[in-house]
């Protein structure tokens, strides 16, 4: 296996399940992934979960962290001060199908989300007690913890394979894309194009210890990287482009990018954006 080195871009959470992300300077390793990510989902009136393949204006909800509260932005709506310790009645929500336990954040959030989506939902916090495990045909032993994420702690990207992507976008006349289209924890820079599918582990060295995570599945995209961050609007790339040349075959023809990723070391140390990292290859 090959070892290069690397260094991490940038770090994002996405403290409310499908809006906007908080791109962050330092980052806390958490049983769950990042600290706050994914933390707070919108549900419907039946408690299933809610995202911008649904409801597009989702993309449009800014969020900022400042001390300890979440605040919330969107168009036409006055700020919404989420507390991230206080929440209300406990309750089962759904995600991706399966039932698990979260809280309530009350009525002004409920009405808030409401009012800016056009639909009765609710606002709900994942209940820290509960354990939503990855799958294990891709974590093997390990058992990897999860909020409210698609179904893996973290998401990491190249930051090449985006400039990829958008050289290919500019040579077909499109305009380019930015990252946040496709919500990743992690933006590694270092990489030669694509070469995170074959990363076998990444790791960096904080003054607590070594962090070192395990990528374990190539991420299969929805139609979401096709809405508009800035806009909400859904339009048709970058998935076109990359439907030509980024089906997975070890996805039934799925089409991938960026990977998820596992933790196997360093719970409780921060990442800092900036830092230098190591990849170590394997290629299949």
């Amino acid at each position: 296996m090959d070892t290069i080195d690397c260094a991490l871009d940038s770090l994002h959470v996405y403290p409310v399940k499908s809006c906007a992300g908080v791109r962050l300077e330092q980052a806390l390793v958490a049983e769950t992934g990042l600290d706050l990510d994914r933390q707070w989902m919108v549900v419907d009136e039946q408690r299933e979960m809610l995202t911008q393949r649904d409801l597009p204006r989702m993309a449009l909800v800014q969020c900022r962290l400042r001390g300890d509260e979440v605040i919330l932005r969107a168009p036409g709506m006055l700020a919404l001060h989420l507390s991230v310790v206080a929440v209300e009645e406990p309750m089962r929500v759904r995600v991706w199908g399966e039932a698990v336990a979260a809280f309530s954040m009350g009525p002004l959030a409920a009405q808030w989300f409401s009012d800016f989506l056009g639909r009765k939902v609710r606002l709900v916090r994942f209940d820290p007690e509960q354990r939503r495990l990855s799958s294990q045909r891709w974590t093997g032993a390990i058992e990897a913890e999860n909020a409210f994420s698609d179904g893996y702690p973290l998401l990491v990207a190249g930051s090449s394979s985006l400039d990829d992507l958008n050289r290919r976008l500019r040579a077909r006349g499109s305009s380019e894309v930015s990252m946040a289209r496709f919500r990743p924890n992690l933006v590694v820079a270092g990489l030669e194009p694509y070469d995170e599918d074959h990363v076998a582990t990444l790791s960096f060295d904080t003054p607590g210890g070594p962090v070192v995570l395990r990528l374990v599945k190539p991420c299969s995209r929805c139609p979401i990287p096709n809405i508009d961050p800035s806009t909400a609007e859904r339009g048709h790339e970058p998935g076109d482009i990359l439907a030509s040349f980024r089906a997975n075959a070890r996805l039934d023809g799925a089409v991938c990018f960026g990977m998820n990723a596992v933790i196997v070391e360093g719970f409780g140390l921060q990442l800092q954006a900036g830092q230098a990292g190591r990849a170590r290859l394997a290629f299949q």
